[in-house]
């Protein structure tokens, strides 16, 4: 029976597993394979339950034994299996087989797919939860030369290798059922990839889309939607505007990241991490080779004028993959959160640069009141092994005071606190900033172009102001009253 779920306009039917399982094989053009590494063959056996899988499942294997796996699929460059270059090969290889086996004249209405999936669940100890690849390749139209594509990774938060299995299940079906009936609602297509599971068992935090059918799809804009939807913490994407795996991208890096809301990015920006950036990979422990810099923004800066505006981010993003940055959008209002984050995947150095009006926020009780251990317990997350603030000076607009670690001033309840961290070199001066720059905010920046006025251009990196002009970016949007705290 199809469950409901709340919407602006009240409830929408849910269909059931099963009722999806059938819709997909009593439909006599849907025929194609599964592939399930690593999880036992959970997709397939929905659609085998359900009846009437003759006329779909064209072949479901599992090639479990990792010399079997090779001989048909290859063997991968880094010697690992889940991977989504193995998904790749395994989604083609499959795809091509049906396409080769299947009589075209025979079967002129058939929509080709292939689904699979490389997955490796939690471990005996239950020290790593588990992860995996997911994907489709298929046709909406029986003459489409070209297939779409929807690729996927997941992390398992269940304990049972079991459960795991069954989720991974029932998301497969999920999956292939939107790729087929929901394909033109693809933000709609997300969220029902969680039909029938709880949020708390799965995270996915990587998306995207390919193929002819979804090519004014913007994965970035489809990475937004993970997090406005509560199905990960963050998300990433290079220079070249693609999603990006973090788990990938972090992995054992020394890291710098950035805070900030870019909206544009400014000369002050750019001074921030050219500066610390050049402190940071003299650290003793860097390797510059195995460093990567993270511009990052929070969900929250993306809500500071209200509802997040899709126009807004993208502009955002395209200024700092235009000056060959990678970015990151992340749901962590705390800095602890996001240094608890990176720990995940590094043990390496970790670098945050910030202005001195962030550093104060640092130290500012209130933004802890929720832990039992308050702010002791944040700063045992913050400052955690090999990390480092690297400090922007900012000029007091009343006294005109530079103010730097030195003078600046904290609650005097944590003046000691501050002292400590400090005097054990866990703050760093940049101290080579530029003077003549300490002026400019995003936010005079911002109010400059939406009203029309001039001489914002100067404030910015070189080429950024006529990227703006030419794309006409920003202007669509009205200035806030209040944007809360600058992240400049």
């Amino acid at each position: 029976m199809p469950t409901k779920t709340s919407t602006n306009n009240g409830f929408e039917n849910i269909p059931s597993i099963k009722a999806k399982t059938l819709r997909i094989n009593l439909n006599p053009d849907i025929y194609g394979t599964f592939a399930e590494i690593g999880a036992g063959q959970e997709t397939a056996r929905h659609f085998f339950r359900a009846g009437g899988a003759s006329g779909t499942i064209a072949k479901a294997m599992s090639a479990y034994d990792k010399a079997f796996s090779d001989s048909i699929y290859g063997i991968e460059e880094d010697g690992r299996y889940v991977t989504q270059s193995r998904l790749r090969k395994m989604l083609k290889h499959e795809m091509r087989l049906v396409e080769e086996r299947i009589d075209r004249k025979e079967n002129p209405n058939y929509r080709f797919f292939s689904y699979a999936n490389t997955v490796a669940t939690i471990d005996f100890s239950k020290r790593y939860k588990g992860h995996g690849w997911v994907g489709l390749r298929f046709q909406l139209e029986p003459t489409q030369k070209e297939p779409n594509e929807i690729i996927l990774h997941v992390r398992f938060k269940q304990n049972e290798a079991r459960l795991q299995q069954e989720t991974l299940g029932i998301m497969g079906v999920n999956l292939i059922y939107g790729a087929y009936f929901k394909h033109d609602k693809p933000k709609k297509l997300l969220k029902y990839l969680y039909d029938h599971i709880d949020k708390d068992t799965l995270e996915i935090d990587l998306i995207n889309f390919h193929g002819p059918s979804f090519k004014d799809v913007d994965n970035r804009l489809m990475s937004l939607q993970l997090i406005k939807n509560d199905m990960t913490d963050a998300v990433m994407f290079g220079p070249d505007g693609h999603n990006l795996l973090p788990a990938a991208v972090l992995y054992k890096k020394n890291i710098l990241a950035l805070r900030g809301s870019f909206r544009p990015v400014t000369k002050v920006n750019m001074d921030m991490f050219q500066k610390s950036h050049d402190i940071f990979i003299r650290e003793q422990t860097v390797d510059y080779d195995n460093t990567i810099v993270i511009f990052e923004i929070t969900l929250s800066n993306l809500k500071a004028s209200g509802e997040i505006d899709e126009h807004d981010f993208m502009d955002r993003a395209e200024l700092l993959s235009s000056l060959g940055h990678m970015v990151m959008i992340s749901k962590f209002q705390e800095y602890y959160k996001l240094v608890e984050y990176f720990n995940n995947y590094t043990k390496a150095k970790i670098g945050l640069t910030m202005g001195v009006n962030n550093l104060v926020d640092v130290f500012d009780e209130k933004y802890y009141r929720h832990l039992s251990g308050g702010i002791l317990e944040a700063f045992g997350k913050l400052f955690f092994k090999d990390l480092k603030v690297y400090l922007y000076p900012m000029k007091d607009s009343k006294t005109g005071q530079i103010m730097t670690s030195n003078n600046v001033k904290v609650h005097p309840r944590m003046k000691e606190l501050y002292k400590f961290f400090k005097y054990n070199g866990k703050v760093m001066d940049i101290i080579d900033y530029d003077p003549d720059i300490m002026n400019i905010f995003s936010r005079d920046v911002l109010r400059r172009i939406t009203k029309g006025e001039g001489g914002w251009e100067e404030m910015l990196p070189e080429g950024v102001a006529e990227m703006i002009k030419e794309k006409n970016l920003f202007v669509r949007k009205e200035v806030p009253q209040e944007e809360g705290v600058e992240e400049d």
